[in-house]
């Protein structure tokens, strides 16, 4: 007998293939979108790119990997080929070689505010001039990974998205009223998630094979509080991506290893690290990686790895990661489970139950609210420190703590996840060995890196001022708040400008680290424009 099948269920199976061929496109569009992202310029100029970076052609080697091309790659190379055929390049000719087939790439207005406007509005005024317009028109050959909506970039040599920082930018567009520059920024990221598979550390070729401190979720909840929690839904697929590519192994991860960002600890406790999926020197930082590991014994590759996980972690670099707390060749940050980071994945997993539960998808909001106490649960008894009297990051491997009190410390208190004693024991250390005069120093040890003291970062006082808040410590809230404005304003009468990081221990212009100061400057114009408007008494 023949099997008829009602009109019912064709058209079903018709909406099913529908269904399934559009999928199917869509992911060929985005193995497509990947296929079309050139190579990145050390893969993509060879020996020409060694030899640039190596000779330290440009004072900052950031600006070469940002260049474009004025011919087509092929043709830039058969022209070095011939310069070299006729003996070898000196600087100065290698860098009219530069001049001549490469630009800089226009993106966008260079121009200050005007002197003499009060602080809120030299903040708003560099709003547009911070902002990039999306990257229809990219260079073919370009290291910018293009972005279909505006984007604010931090200013100085990152005149490009920047994946941590955007979140604390959020929140100063916020407050100054660009509403649908939040709505695209967040939208950006989603767009990133969905071409990439995750959100690098910035939209650059050369930053792919890496991320940053995972605020996607944070940015998402901001969203919300703005347009209601159908933004939950809707970027659900873009979260649960970029959960999935953290925790990438960890199903089949046994105690006592670890596998890319994933640490499954000998008891079981499951937990995450820095990592970079590659395990040579930065290309945007290539000459300074390579004295970096000609300084030690250590296997090259395993020193930068470690330095990528470094640049992952946001705090590119930090006494956190070193292992005797002065020498960057001893960087040691895949050997470490650090606070912050299980902190946001705290914050993920809890969006994503969520997410869930607005969907309609009880189960797997329970899921994730499970994994989210437990992921909690470890950081209050693992990742707490007797001894430091904060939490702090741990070696996975031998199962103690790094001994570095730094401001990460306070990220369990943002979100929510410390017991009430420990917030009052962390508030008590805060004020005693983090507070300066000028805010949150980001660690007490002076190293001359540029995550260390006497520095303090925008960032660091946003999370630890918001944390103390939830936790009633408003009056230290308020006292490294006042601080730090004072600190900033303090520097923009002498300096008519803002910039990325401040000295709060001697007032004067910060230092340390790979490059100078850079003004701009994102983050900070973002954080001081929302403390100001919490703590307006403390401009007067």
């Amino acid at each position: 007998m023949t099997r008829r099948t009602s009109p019912a269920v064709s058209l079903c199976m018709l909406l099913a293939l529908g269904l399934l061929f559009a999928s199917l496109a869509s992911g060929n569009d985005r193995t497509a979108a990947r296929n079309e992202t050139p190579p990145p310029p050390d893969e993509l100029w060879g020996d020409l790119f060694v030899e640039v970076q190596l000779r330290g052609i440009f004072e900052d080697s950031k600006t070469f990997v940002d260049l474009v091309p004025t011919e087509a790659p092929e043709t830039v190379l058969e022209a070095f080929a011939r310069q070299r055929e006729k003996g070898a390049l000196s600087d100065e000719a290698l860098s009219r070689f530069v001049e001549t087939y490469f630009r800089e790439e226009d993106t966008g207005d260079a121009d200050t505010p005007p002197d003499g406007l009060p602080i809120t509005e030299h903040i708003d005024a560099l709003w547009p001039m911070l902002t990039r317009e999306p990257d229809s028109d990219t260079p073919r050959w370009s290291s910018r990974l293009p972005l279909p909506h505006a984007y604010v970039v931090p200013g100085g040599r990152f005149d490009e998205i920047y994946y941590w920082d955007s979140y604390f930018t959020l929140l100063g567009l916020l407050e100054s009223g660009e509403t649908q520059r939040v709505r695209d920024m967040v939208a950006n990221f989603a767009h990133l998630i969905d071409h990439y598979g995750h959100i690098p550390n910035g939209n650059r070729t050369y930053y792919l094979t890496r991320s940053q401190p995972p605020f996607f979720a944070a940015m998402v909840n901001l969203l919300a509080s703005l347009d209601g929690e159908d933004v939950y839904t809707n970027y659900l697929p873009a979260l649960q991506a970029e959960y999935d590519y953290w925790m990438a192994g960890a199903d089949e991860l046994a105690p006592g290893s670890a596998h890319r960002r994933v640490v499954r600890l000998q008891d079981g406790a499951l937990l995450n690290r820095y990592w970079d999926d590659t395990d040579t020197p930065r290309q945007e930082s290539y000459r300074e990686d390579v004295e970096t590991a000609e300084r030690t014994s250590r296997p090259k590759e395993q020193v930068w790895r470690d330095l990528r996980a470094g640049a992952e972690s946001g705090w590119d670099f930090s006494s956190r990661w070193l292992a005797d707390g002065e020498r960057l060749a001893t960087i040691r940050t895949t050997q470490i489970v650090p606070v912050d980071l299980n902190s946001l994945l705290v914050h993920l997993e809890e969006t994503l139950a969520k997410a869930y539960q607005l969907e309609g998808n009880p189960k797997a909001a329970e899921r994730y609210h499970r994994l989210a106490a437990q992921r909690s649960e470890a950081i209050r008894d693992i990742l707490w420190s007797d001894s430091l009297e904060a939490f702090g990051d741990y070696l996975w491997a031998s199962g103690e703590f790094t001994g570095v009190l730094s401001s990460a410390s306070a990220f369990p208190l943002y979100f929510g996840i410390a017991h009430d004693e420990q917030a009052e024991r962390l508030a008590r250390t805060l004020e005693a060995r983090l507070l300066a005069p000028g805010g949150l120093r980001t660690t007490q040890h002076r190293s001359g890196q540029q995550w260390d003291a006497p520095n303090g970062w925008a960032p660091q006082q946003w999370v630890a001022i918001q944390g103390l808040k939830r936790y009633g410590k408003e009056g230290l809230a308020e006292t490294i708040a006042t601080r730090w404005i004072a600190t900033n304003l303090e520097r923009f009468e002498e300096e008519h400008k803002l910039i990325e990081k401040y000295d709060v221990i001697d007032n004067e212009r910060a230092s340390g680290g790979e490059y100078p100061a850079q003004d701009g400057f994102g983050w900070t114009n973002a954080v001081l424009r929302r403390l100001l408007a919490m703590y307006p008494q403390a401009a007067e």
